[in-house]
């Protein structure tokens, strides 16, 4: 049978038998890929110092949800909490909520912050009316992505064809672009022979916004991806730390794209009371302290350790590593000036 590329995307990672995130963990070094939280804590504890600070920014209201997208094995949101218990009257004014759609990693999260106060929450309009922080850090990149191609003038979507539970291969379908386009109220096709967007993506980010428009608040979205306005394929598969192919093992390799950040900007624009802040983890971090707190974390420790803590640094900033691939992304009210980090 014939599903379109999304659905085979979300089959294949979210199938409740099967999929690739509901049977596994997935990330540190004996899964499949590494994220930031888990190469250094530092990472994490700039991540909390920002948002102690966009707090501030937002007159530090007495209650606030921070929301995280995604939490991956709890390694962030562990390092988040034992940081905000050095700013007691920001914490005690936290409301801490997880968004997840794994119950495997539920279960882990659930293990790792056993004695935090968190809610899980897998239904965002369930939300509190007060401000809201989110934090996704490689969350859109596992959400699935349609695929469009121009042949001759015409519009062609990606399907997969499946023969039998292993036995899968590309076909496409003609569509209408302008249909599409009517649905997400964004000219994407313009310029562009090829388009790669998550429908799931444009949700999330379309019902954030109104909430950031709504009760104030902001979205800090870390991820890789580029800035610039021709879309390209960017479809991944990873297995064991490598690439592997999309079709072969469904339910065993983890399948991510690279966000079109470009995208991103041109769909907030729609909401008039909001802006974005723009810039690349290498800066972001550097601005927020990360090589000081690097300092002062190894200033006593043996020369084993020290290498460690700077070996993981590097990996976080360097421009050939993480540095430039991941961008930083804040979304905020027009009339909150904040701007640390970017």
């Amino acid at each position: 049978f014939n599903l379109s590329l999304d659905k085979f995307i979300n089959l294949s990672l979210y199938n409740k038998n099967f999929g690739y995130y509901m049977k596994k963990d997935p990330f540190g070094s004996r899964g499949d890929f590494i994220t930031a939280p888990n190469i250094s804590r530092l990472f994490s504890e700039m991540i909390a110092i920002w948002v102690v600070s966009f707090w501030q920014s937002l007159g530090s209201p007495k209650k606030f949800n921070l929301i995280e997208l995604g939490a991956g094995n709890g390694e962030m949101m562990k390092v988040l909490i034992e940081s905000f218990q050095n700013f007691p009257i920001f914490f005690s004014s936290c409301n801490l909520i997880i968004h997840e759609k794994s119950p495997t990693l539920i279960k882990i999260q659930k293990k790792k912050l056993v004695n935090a106060k968190i809610k899980w929450v897998s239904n965002l309009n369930k939300l509190k009316k007060i401000p809201n922080i989110f934090i996704a850090n490689e969350f859109f990149d596992s959400l699935p992505i349609k695929q469009f191609e121009k042949k001759a003038n015409l519009w062609f979507e990606k399907f997969v064809t499946l023969k039998k539970e292993d036995k899968a291969f590309f076909s496409k379908k003609k569509i209408d672009i302008k249909e599409i386009e009517k649905k997400i109220k964004l000219r994407i096709s313009h310029n562009q022979n090829f388009i790669e967007y998550s429908v799931l993506g444009i949700d999330y980010l379309k019902n954030i916004s109104k909430k950031i428009e709504e009760n104030t608040g902001g979205l800090l979205l870390i991820d890789y991806g580029y800035n610039e306005k021709k879309m390209k394929n960017t479809l991944q598969a990873v297995s064991n730390h490598k690439f592997a192919n999309i079709l072969d093992n469904i339910g065993n390799v983890d399948i991510t794209h690279n966000i079109n950040f470009n995208l991103f900007k041109n769909f907030v624009k729609r909401f008039k009371k909001l802006k974005i802040n723009f810039t690349t983890q290498n800066k972001f971090l550097l601005k927020m302290g990360i090589r000081e707190r690097a300092e002062i974390i190894s200033k006593n420790q043996k020369f084993l350790a020290k290498a460690d803590v700077f070996y993981r640094l590097n990996r976080l900033i360097d421009k050939k590593q993480m540095g430039n691939l991941f961008k930083v992304m804040l979304i905020k009210n027009k009339n909150n000036r904040f701007k640390q980090g970017f």
